[in-house]
């Protein structure tokens, strides 16, 4: 599923949300300069936001389709994962993954950011959270259901909400900074905020995330029209309250 993201890079870019720029300028007060790695940077979005706060930025992602739309944005990527990517002694001031850590190795992946980082730079993962409306929720879960009745993964329910299940996976990535050697106490950051979609942007949304990336176009179809049909009944639109999580933790003598 990792490397199933790239199917339509091009809506993936268009469709995915950027992070708060507080969380950019907090890892950059933190960190000791502007050289920046990240870490299956996707299409570049937040590449591109640390490159518009003035960093110097190098992508890594498995995907050749995700990092081939982020160079013709601007952003120098190399195809890898990052428990395979050679740094050829390159060294950076800051670490970071959105939306990908949990696609790294737990043991590896803290291991070789404590290598590649400067003393005193910061390795910072981060990722949005957001359970959605009831009503749009309920018309996504019973949509998935039907046309994944054998699929692994379920969407969050009112018992187990999305912030539950990232919270538990932030708290675990915290533990991997925690067990590797260079790497100081992690802490963990928090970004409320809040926004508004249309009917149309989240059906553009929704194919980007994994559990939909490989669904045949047929019951992708299926499951975005009960979803559209729940937003038209609340008008067409909805405010989505978001939770950007990061769990940080700097390089030590």
């Amino acid at each position: 599923m990792a490397e199933s993201f790239g199917v339509d890079p091009g809506r993936y870019d268009r469709a995915r949300l950027p992070y708060p720029a507080a969380l950019v300028e907090r890892i950059l007060a933190a960190s000791p300069g502007r050289d920046v790695l990240d870490v299956g940077c996707g299409t570049g979005i937040e590449a591109r936001q640390f490159q518009a706060a003035g960093c110097e930025v190098l992508g890594v992602d498995p995907d050749a389709r995700m990092a081939g739309f982020a160079r013709e944005t601007g952003v120098d990527v190399e195809v890898a994962t990052f428990e395979d990517w050679d740094p050829a002694g390159r060294t950076f001031d800051a670490v970071v993954a959105g939306q990908a850590w949990h696609w790294v190795d737990p043991a590896r992946g803290p291991a070789k950011a404590a290598e590649v980082l400067r003393p005193g730079g910061l390795l910072a993962v981060f990722g949005h959270v957001y359970d959605t409306p009831p009503g749009i929720a309920e018309a996504y879960a019973a949509a998935f259901r039907r046309v994944l009745p054998d699929s692994p993964m379920s969407p969050p329910t009112a018992e187990r909400t999305a912030l539950d299940i990232y919270r538990t996976m932030f708290a675990a990535a915290a533990d991997g900074m925690r067990r590797a050697d260079g790497l100081g106490e992690p802490e963990q950051w928090r970004f409320d905020w809040e926004h508004t979609f249309t009917r149309d942007a989240w059906l553009d949304l929704l194919p980007t995330t994994g559990g939909l990336t490989r669904l045949p176009a047929d019951k992708l179809a299926e499951l975005l029209a009960d979803v559209g049909a729940a937003i038209d009944r609340i008008g067409g639109e909805f405010t989505m309250q978001y939770t950007t999580l990061a769990a940080v933790a700097a390089r030590v003598s």
